[in-house]
């Protein structure tokens, strides 16, 4: 069988990246034939792909002549949702990089057309390929933790300088990037926040500080209270401006606690449920018996290249899709409300008014000032 005709559109710093590995056979069954992007952006593929690429600068070009059956996009948020759009209206697969869209008005639109077209439609959430998650999700949902009433999220190890901000001009504006980082570094976080505990909010209340610690108008600090169906609270913080950071996810339920923090996944697990316990000791102070237990996690944490593999596996054997695209509109919502909730100072129930959120959206676009004379367009 020949191998899947893939195109790239967006060759940039992650573009340039996923275009390598094709080029390279990293991908089995799948081998790259066109990509799409600005000229210093093409100059660089025919000076560093070994096979044969086809090479468009006009995108429509890109969709109507590249005969490719399928496409990684990986161009500025915006554009996210329109693109893929017009690539199942061709016939063909997508591979999404994150986020899903800005704003979920035209995310919703994306996965209408992409559940009408019938083709494999992925997004690039590549932690959701790290064992150490996976084997939490899998703990998680076979009721080892019991139900949950708590999760604790504080991913502040996304430290970016002022430099990184000013080498491209789309970076941290909401008319170019549509958020910071909610939108650039956290979607992973967002999506595995929801993917391994099975539970979407209700209801947030969240507060974003607007250039706190960079010459940015977009969020680099957040906060973020959350509450859920069964009466679970949680709490999310990301920052940029934080050195040096911390990374730990914590969930709490009623057969104890799960941290994922340094690479490691411990089980502090009560020998009997926390409200059992409750219910039936007599003895005043006391808690249930804890057992410490470090979970042995294996597996290849493949990253960005385990994505593709699997998205070009449920296209040619149809295997099951690790990431579907039309899931990442729940990180998106996630952002969205805590964009909105921190707008207006108020409480933000699900589901949320995408049309009051687009609407503010603009308004945070019109009322920009900032301007970047360096820095070029490169994603």
């Amino acid at each position: 069988m020949s191998a899947m005709k893939v195109g790239v559109i967006g060759i940039g710093n992650m573009g340039r990246s996923h275009a390598l590995q094709l080029d390279k056979g990293l991908i089995d069954g799948a081998t790259l034939t066109a990509v799409c992007g600005r000229k210093d952006q093409i100059e660089w593929v025919k000076n560093n792909m070994t096979g044969e690429v086809q090479c468009f600068e006009d995108e429509e070009a890109f969709f109507n002549e590249s005969r490719i059956e399928a496409v990684i996009i990986v161009t500025p948020h915006y554009s996210h949702p329109e693109l893929a759009i017009k690539a199942f209206a061709k016939g063909m697969h997508v591979l999404l990089e994150k986020p899903a869209g800005v704003y979920t008005k035209n995310v919703l639109e994306m996965n209408e057309a992409a559940a009408l077209s019938g083709k494999v439609f992925g997004m690039m959430y590549n932690q959701r390929t790290n064992p150490l998650y996976q084997k939490l999700r899998e703990l998680i949902q076979s009721g080892e933790l019991g139900e949950i009433k708590r999760t604790n999220w504080i991913v502040t190890d996304w430290y970016r300088s002022q430099s990184y901000y000013d080498s491209s001009k789309w970076r941290a504006t909401w008319k170019g990037e549509g958020g910071g980082v909610l939108l650039n570094q956290a979607p992973h976080q967002l999506d595995l926040w929801q993917w391994t505990t099975g539970l979407m909010p209700k209801r947030v209340h969240a507060f974003s500080r607007y250039g706190k610690y960079h010459d940015i108008e977009v969020e680099d600090d957040v906060t973020a209270y959350v509450e859920y169906e069964n009466g679970a609270t949680g709490v999310f913080i990301a920052s940029t401006g934080e050195a040096p950071g911390t990374n730990r996810f914590e969930i709490v339920g009623d057969r104890g606690k799960m941290v994922i923090e340094n690479e490691e996944l411990t089980f502090y697990r009560l020998t009997q449920s926390e409200r059992e316990f409750n219910a039936s000791y007599t003895g005043g102070f006391g808690e249930p018996e804890c057992w410490k237990i470090d979970i042995p996690v294996k597996g290849e944490n493949s990253g960005h290249r385990g994505i593709i593999q699997n998205w070009t596996d449920t296209i040619v054997k149809g295997t099951p899709l690790l990431a579907p695209g039309e899931e990442g509109i729940k990180g998106l919502e996630m952002a969205n409300a805590i964009y909105l909730s921190s707008w207006l100072n108020e409480t933000i129930e699900w589901p949320i008014d995408a049309d009051l959120y687009y609407e503010k959206l603009q308004e945070k676009i019109n009322q920009s000032t900032i301007e970047k004379k360096n820095g070029s367009n490169m994603i």
